[in-house]
């Protein structure tokens, strides 16, 4: 069952609003600016079975791109990849694999499309402006973020859940 497009906006902006505090005051701590790339990818590539993975890297890796943190966001909503590969791709993945099982469901036959943008790049974490096109309209743009876990670039569990909760398989609060 899809969502009238009115309620996916009205649930994106909330949600956007409330990790756009979080990821400000976040923003207010220590940080080296010298330390902090950006980068932009404005395409949108539709989530369809694909072989795309997430960009993995050893310790010393470079940041990733916009176009590897969106190869992520593809594989994740992509209903063909199978729920261990996607819990793969977010921190504390085999703790929401019943969330995946049933946003696999939700998605079967949803196209989404993914735009990232203003990606900026920490030691372990990068962070992007998304924005998500599905067949109802556009989602405002929000942020998300991925932490380097394992060598391997990750959605953050709490950009996962955010995810998950999108697609109406919500993360049980920890």
């Amino acid at each position: 069952m899809l969502l009238p497009p009115r309620t996916i906006r009205v649930a994106v902006a909330a949600a956007a609003a409330a990790l756009a505090v979080t990821v400000g005051l976040a923003g207010c701590g220590d940080s080296d600016d010298s330390s902090t790339n950006a980068t932009t990818s404005s395409t949108s590539i539709a989530a369809a079975p694909s072989s795309v993975s997430a960009t993995p890297a050893d310790d010393n890796a470079a940041a990733p791109t916009a176009d590897s943190l969106k190869a992520t966001l593809i594989e994740f909503a992509d209903p063909a990849v199978s729920t261990d590969d996607k819990a793969k791709l977010i921190v504390n993945g085999d703790a929401r694999k019943a969330n995946i099982d049933q946003m696999n469901g939700m998605l079967a036959g949803y196209t989404l499309t993914f735009a990232v943008d203003n990606v900026a790049t920490g030691d372990d974490t990068a962070t992007a402006d998304v924005t998500i096109t599905s067949p109802h309209g556009t989602a405002p743009a929000f942020p998300v973020t991925w932490q380097r876990d394992g060598g391997t670039w990750k959605l953050s569990d709490t950009s996962g859940c955010l995810l998950l909760g999108f697609a109406q398989a919500p993360c049980t609060p920890a």
